[in-house]
């Protein structure tokens, strides 16, 4: 018996909305990167990208356990010398919740080709409105 590889332009995508509110960051964003790897389907390959769109409505509401508001922290560089930016994640919730939630998935994902592919497929929203409606998403709902 052979094993099942699924080909890149056999697999079909579909669309799903997930709902951030009250969810626990780390938690939301694990199972919505399973989601875009295609973890999800039975068609699984490692080297194939199989994974749905996800769009992730109230990102401003997503919520942090224990003291990370305070002591988890956002860095950047800009390639110049002392160009190291940081952001407590307190400020950054307050002012770009979507950017939270986007780096919170993007390493969770394959650091290389195939995970910079990944992450296109997915969409933040700061509130609970969105513009895919004409790709007719289904809402999921993700475990707690």
């Amino acid at each position: 018996m052979k094993s099942y590889v699924a080909k890149p332009g056999s697999v079909e995508s579909k669309w799903y909305v997930v709902d951030a509110d009250g969810q626990t960051l780390g938690r939301m964003a694990s199972q919505v990167a399973a989601i875009l790897r295609g973890k999800n389907k039975p068609v699984y390959t490692p080297n194939v990208d199989c994974g749905d769109h996800v769009i992730v409505i109230n990102a401003d509401k997503v919520v942090l356990t224990g003291k990370k508001l305070d002591q988890k922290i956002y860095r950047r560089h800009s390639g110049y010398v002392s160009g190291m930016k940081e952001t407590p994640y307190r400020r950054l919730l307050a002012t770009k919740p979507e950017l939270v939630v986007y780096e919170a998935v993007r390493g969770m994902l394959p650091h290389n080709s195939l995970g910079r592919t990944m992450i296109k497929k997915l969409r933040v929203y700061k509130g609970a409105e969105h513009n895919h409606a004409a790709q007719k998403p289904e809402a999921i709902e993700l475990v707690k």
